[in-house]
């Protein structure tokens, strides 16, 4: 069984989890599920409910995981009442009370902040409501399981992508642009970077110029505090460790700025089209994949065992753990696997459905698809 050590948040843990490392992609992916009030249940399908976070910073919640859920609980026998808290921890809490009240049989959440969910968490379970814990855990809660991707090697494939990018140039500066500090999941991203950069800053092999976390992930601060640093250091990097790909965006253009764009290798993450365009392009390296088709699918069969109150149907599929520090317990999860990505394995997202070719080949992009065989 593989254990994945969460590692311990600053002093904002409990009271903002605000936003994960997921970047903006921008369109319901091809053969995406209905709309949560779209039809396709069978008549008198057990109800879930599942909450999603916000729509502000990453289309990734309507655009993908709302239909990928929807097909996924449908295709499972489920009736999927889907919400958006639209980044407001009180309508946060009051779509979970209402859902609790109409007898939901199992709550997925996917949270704004660990504080209120644990909080829905418990009321939940007074009730005989399981909860899951969507793509993020909520540390020192009560959830008995947690679905999403293995984030420290999420980070550890970032790493690995610089390290590969930058081998042979002895002494290169790196400069790490990273998501909000107040976000676990950027934590575990961050502590994956480590296991792979940590030992070739020790050896001097790459000099670590500034390691910043960008509150909210958000992309222009992102940008400026990347300048700031640049300029601080007489305008010298020779890689950037961007934690998604919209912080990657904001560094390139600054990179554009300075007429160092595909001369430093840039990290991302989330395989969003802008970020896939960029390593057509030639201006990011490298971004990590994360099939959210396979994430959602695991949150549908875990919840459809719940419902059925199959604990043991629920533990087989739910074969990892993942260990809460702060509650000092472990949580039976479900960890998909991330891909690294870079040019030559573009059409890989393509061929997933995740992106379709019509988005990225376009302009001068278009005869390097050709020549990669993306179509």
């Amino acid at each position: 069984m593989r254990r994945t050590t969460l590692a311990l948040l600053a002093a904002g843990v409990g009271v903002s989890l605000a936003l994960t490392a997921c970047g903006a992609n921008q369109e319901t992916p091809s053969g995406g599920g209905q709309t949560s009030n779209g039809g396709g249940a069978p008549a008198g399908g057990v109800k879930v409910g599942v909450i999603l976070p916000e729509t502000a910073t990453s289309a990734r919640w309507e655009g993908f995981d709302k239909p990928l859920l929807e097909a996924a609980m449908r295709a499972e026998g489920l009736d999927p009442d889907i919400q958006n808290a639209q980044g407001d921890v009180q309508k946060f809490t009051t779509l979970a009370d209402g859902m609790i009240s109409s007898g939901v049989k199992v709550l997925v959440m996917a949270s704004i902040n660990a504080a209120s969910a644990n909080a829905i968490a418990a009321r939940a379970k007074q009730r005989g409501i399981p909860t899951i814990d969507y793509d993020r855990l909520n540390l020192g809660g009560t959830s008995e399981y947690y679905v999403s991707f293995d984030n420290v090697k999420v980070g550890q494939l970032q790493g690995q992508g610089l390290a590969d990018a930058l081998k042979g140039k002895q002494g290169a500066q790196v400069i790490e642009i990273e998501g909000a500090p107040t976000d676990n999941n950027a934590t575990l991203f961050h502590e994956g970077q480590q296991k792979v950069l940590k030992p070739l800053y020790d050896s001097g092999a790459l000099k670590l110029v500034q390691s910043q976390p960008i509150d909210d992930w958000n992309n222009q601060k992102g940008g400026t505090v990347f300048e700031q640093i640049l300029t601080g250091n007489g305008g010298k990097v020779d890689g950037v460790v961007a934690a998604n790909d919209g912080l990657a965006g904001a560094v390139i253009t600054v990179l554009k700025k300075n007429g160092l764009n595909g001369k430093v290798p840039v990290t991302g993450q989330d395989a969003t089209p802008d970020g896939l365009k960029a390593i057509l392009a030639g201006d990011q390296y490298m971004t990590v994949y994360k099939p959210i088709k396979q994430e959602a699918e695991a949150a549908a069969k875990l919840a459809a065992a719940l419902a059925k109150g199959d604990k043991a149907a629920a533990d087989a599929l739910a074969k990892d753990t993942v260990h809460d520090p702060t509650g000092n317990r472990d949580v039976k999860s479900v960890l998909r696997e991330p891909q690294l990505i870079t040019k030559n394995e573009v059409k890989n997202v393509i061929a997933d459905g995740f992106v379709k070719a019509s988005e990225i080949c376009t302009g001068n992009l278009a005869a390097i698809c050709t020549e990669l065989g993306i179509s």
